[in-house]
């Protein structure tokens, strides 16, 4: 199993409380496109470069999105960086669960390109996971792979899937058919990241065929986060939540919108996390 990182603010305070059955929960999903604040399109080009170099502004901005996610509960993450020369050797998981005040998070490198960039996926949570898998999905070119954080145990139990998905419709095709297996048997969960492809999708139509997961209540774009036109990113859950609120946040800190979902716990299920420090 993955070691999963404590941070310090779980040292420093060990009270914990409990979220009780039908209490709800706010959840994020957000491709940071490493930090680079996409306002227009030609921007794709002449920021390119920061793909690759680092750029004075990357951690002013991811101090931002820190802010902005610092109300949620768990927060899926795509498109960071474990730490290269892009990102001044930062690891931009442990460094938004920092500014954010997550006691638990960890990160999942998929494409690793040594100094030059170490693309990974994270999670920040507020909730200590039982434990933590690494899935890797099939793709044509290593580097699509995905983050299942277990909670709590038995018939209770949650599984929070986060994901970010191939350009390709065939290769997304498989790896849906390969998440569904790994899911199928689950009764309680939640899938979320940038799929890149529209609920109404041959993809996505194999996922809800085979698993239990259902389509959003209402479109939702996020991208291009200067004028939203696509849903592609996406937060799925099993029928036992209720959903309150599902939204995308304004907030030009990437090429993606932050999608936000809030949801209530289904009867039974208790979760524990860390007080406020």
């Amino acid at each position: 199993m993955p070691d999963l990182i404590v941070g310090p603010a779980f040292i420093q305070n060990l009270a914990l409380c409990l979220i009780m059955s039908g209490q709800r929960l706010r959840i994020m999903s957000y491709n940071v496109q490493v930090g680079i604040s996409t306002r227009f399109a030609h921007q794709y080009i002449t920021n390119s470069w920061k793909h690759v170099l680092p750029h004075n502004q990357r951690l002013s901005n991811l101090d931002k999105v820190a802010q902005l996610m610092s109300g949620c509960d768990v927060v899926g993450l795509q498109e960071v960086d474990a730490g290269s020369m892009r990102s001044n050797y930062i690891n931009l998981v442990e460094y938004l669960a920092l500014k954010a005040g997550y006691p638990y998070w960890y990160h999942q490198v998929n494409r690793n390109l040594g100094r030059i960039a170490q693309h990974s996926n994270g999670l920040l949570s507020r909730f200590h996971p039982s434990r933590v898998e690494d899935l890797c999905l099939p793709a044509l070119i290593p580097g699509r792979n995905a983050i299942v954080a277990h909670y709590g145990q038995d018939q209770h139990s949650l599984a929070i899937v986060i994901v970010h998905l191939s350009l390709s419709t065939r290769a997304r095709l498989r790896q849906l058919e390969y998440i569904s297996e790994r899911i199928t048997g689950l009764r309680h969960v939640i899938l979320m990241g940038d799929l890149n492809c529209k609920p109404d999708s041959k993809e996505m139509n194999v996922l809800f065929r085979r698993t239990r997961l259902h389509e959003p209540i209402e479109a939702t774009m996020t991208f291009p986060s200067w004028r939203p036109q696509h849903n592609i990113d996406h937060i799925l859950v099993t029928p036992e939540f209720k959903i309150h609120k599902v939204m995308a946040l304004d907030h030009a800190y990437s090429d993606h919108l932050p999608l936000l979902m809030e949801i209530a716990l289904p009867e039974g299920m208790e979760l524990t996390r860390a007080a406020a420090a």
